[in-house]
């Protein structure tokens, strides 16, 4: 159809076209969308990279021993990561060194 034609045409005739035309295009995008949605399942459940990304997030660490324990209250240790306890600090500003508190060297 040409343009020439569209301009001799009626405006119930030009109005019925567009109707048509709306309804042929959403039917045509719908099929489309449909086929594009199962290629994407389909890559989704054969990806070897997906398959790798849904392996465990954390590997098991070993558990971690207390090295240092408090002599005035020996349910008080530390394994000596991360900050210092209170106890510790307070101790080692008195003049106390940090051998004192070792737990090996209780146990000797």
């Amino acid at each position: 159809m040409k343009r020439t034609e569209l301009g001799r045409m009626s405006l119930d005739d030009l109005w019925e076209l567009h109707v048509e035309i709306s309804e042929t295009l959403a039917s045509k995008m719908g099929a489309e969308k449909n086929v594009l949605e199962g290629r994407l399942k389909q890559l989704k459940s054969t990806s070897p990279a997906d398959q790798q990304t849904r392996t465990p997030g954390r590997r098991p660490y070993p558990t971690v021993f207390p090295k240092f324990q408090n002599p005035n209250d020996p349910s008080q240790t530390w394994a000596g990561r991360g900050k210092q306890p209170r106890w510790l600090t307070e101790q080692l500003k008195s003049g106390r060194r940090m051998s004192d508190f070792s737990i090996q060297q209780a146990a000797e």
